[in-house]
């Protein structure tokens, strides 16, 4: 059976009455991805009901990059792309860098981070079955491997002491405000990758513990947070040893916590359990 095509002015018009903000950007996006007429209906359809723009689409542009994002897989925000301009500031250019990107999600910033360091060697890890497969087709090109586990436990221990550029995008919103985000984020996106618990920072305190066992001499843990959490992130990073600092885009209205190994401290152990 036939499907009647939709000209993109009917496409923006279901678009804006679902409340879709930016419905002729979102049309032009859908129009230019969708193989047919049949597919154009069925991807508004989805927009329409909820659906995040870039799980219908199966893919996010994120710092130049088409990032593959499957259903359920955490999609990279614009605001991190500041975390990745802090990362690659933060890399040695005389010398290949060992990347980790923990709490990877779709791997985006791995991927960003490999595309623009000449020679990286890459590792990423998730908690999340889905976003690990998501993870490594899109790290596949770089040579990218990502493991399937709570923070450090799947890294291979051959890594401790070796890790130059660190990126934890944790999960930050308090566990009270979740209810509170836009439904796309709290319907569609893993819960694991939003709730950082009590006031936000619970996973970011861990890694901050336990980065300084991993990150070798000079290397730096950078994860993003909010505003008013930036005093206890930066005291996070100070309880773990690390030299902490606060880098802002006014722009994205990011914000970026550093810390950086400067001693030879073995850190703490890592807490039990996510």
């Amino acid at each position: 059976m036939s499907v009647e095509p939709l000209a993109e002015p009917d496409v923006i018009a279901r678009l804006r009455a679902a409340g879709c903000v930016f419905a002729e950007d979102e049309a032009e996006l859908i129009l230019a991805t969708a193989d047919g007429p049949a597919q154009v209906a069925s991807m508004v359809e989805r927009r329409a009901s909820g659906l995040p723009l870039e799980h219908v689409l199966g893919w996010a542009e994120f710092h130049g990059l088409k990032v593959s994002v499957d259903p359920g897989v955490f999609v990279p925000r614009r605001r991190t792309e500041f975390l990745v301009s802090r990362a690659l500031a933060a890399a040695d250019p005389s010398r290949p860098a060992v990347v980790v990107d923990l709490c990877c999600g779709s791997g985006a910033l791995g991927a960003a981070l490999a595309a623009a360091l000449p020679g990286a060697e890459l590792h990423a890890a998730d908690i999340e079955p889905a976003a690990v497969r998501c993870a490594r087709r899109n790290v596949a090109a770089f040579g990218g491997h990502v493991y399937e586990g709570d923070l450090f436990d799947p890294l291979p221990t051959a890594l401790r002491g070796r890790i130059d550029i660190l990126t934890a995008n944790v999960p930050y919103v308090p566990s009270g405000e979740v209810g509170l985000l836009p439904p796309e984020a709290r319907e569609h996106e893993p819960l694991v990758a939003l709730d950082g618990g009590s006031d936000g920072l619970d996973v970011m305190r861990r890694v901050a513990l336990a980065a300084p066992r991993w990150l070798a001499p000079g290397g730096t843990l950078l994860v993003e947070t909010s505003e008013r959490q930036v005093p206890d992130a930066l005291a996070a990073m100070a309880a773990g040893g690390l030299t902490a600092r606060l880098f802002t885009s006014p722009e994205l209205y990011a914000h970026v916590v550093t810390g950086v190994r400067t001693g030879v401290s073995e850190g703490s152990a890592l807490p039990p359990g996510r």
